[in-house]
């Protein structure tokens, strides 16, 4: 009697999200250092050994590759928030912490994943276009979250309404390359710090 073997279908079902993950983290660092249009499908493959026709039989066009890259890149940022939260970090440290100029320098930064955002906001690809739109919602959905978490726990502010007071914060972050290439160089530390320190009186409660 011949011994049954192990069905095939699953182990290669996860040999094929696997390769799909692979090629999407080489994807984020390619398109995060170069950009939508200068990141090449062909430099995605060379990162990872393997010719460009594999990376199409996955995504089959360069704007799907991107927007999946969008749509992982919005993943990981709100895991992080939320693994954060969930963690027991004050709403109100979180929230200053996501605000600060140091972060939003970091977070616009060529080859962070920030650029993906910028990128996908501003592209004339449907695909594209839709994938950052959704990616924006998902990042102002979960910063409401935390705004609620810490209106419950008491450092932030109950009166602002949590939706609206998201979209505030995500307009002030997504608007950093806008200031920074229209505030002189001299004044744009300072300003930057006002700006944050007015999100975190606007929306955190005072230090006992």
């Amino acid at each position: 009697m011949t011994p049954t073997q192990p069905a095939g279908p699953r182990r290669s079902r996860l040999k094929a999200e696997e390769r799909r993950a692979s090629i999407l983290a080489a994807a984020i660092e390619v398109f995060a250092e170069h950009g939508y249009q200068r990141g090449k499908v062909s430099a995605v493959a060379a990162r990872l050994g393997v010719t460009e026709p594999v990376v199409f039989q996955n995504f089959g066009s360069k704007a799907a590759l991107f927007a999946a890259t969008v749509d992982l890149a919005a993943e990981q940022i709100c895991s992080e928030f939320a693994g954060a939260a969930a963690a027991g970090f004050p709403a109100g440290a979180l929230l200053a912490e996501i605000t600060s100029p140091a972060h939003l320098d970091h977070l616009h930064a060529q080859g962070s994943i920030g650029v993906l955002f910028a990128d996908a906001s501003s592209s004339a690809e449907p695909v594209v276009a839709q994938a950052g739109q959704a990616a924006v919602r998902r990042i102002a959905e979960t910063i409401a979250g935390i705004l609620r978490l810490g209106q419950a726990a008491g450092d932030v502010r109950p009166g602002p309404d949590p939706d609206a007071a998201a979209w505030l914060l995500v307009s002030l972050i997504s608007a950093r390359p806008l200031r920074e290439a229209a505030i002189p160089d001299g004044d744009r530390q300072r300003l930057e710090g006002a700006i944050a320190a007015m999100a975190a009186d606007l929306l955190l409660s005072p230090a006992d």
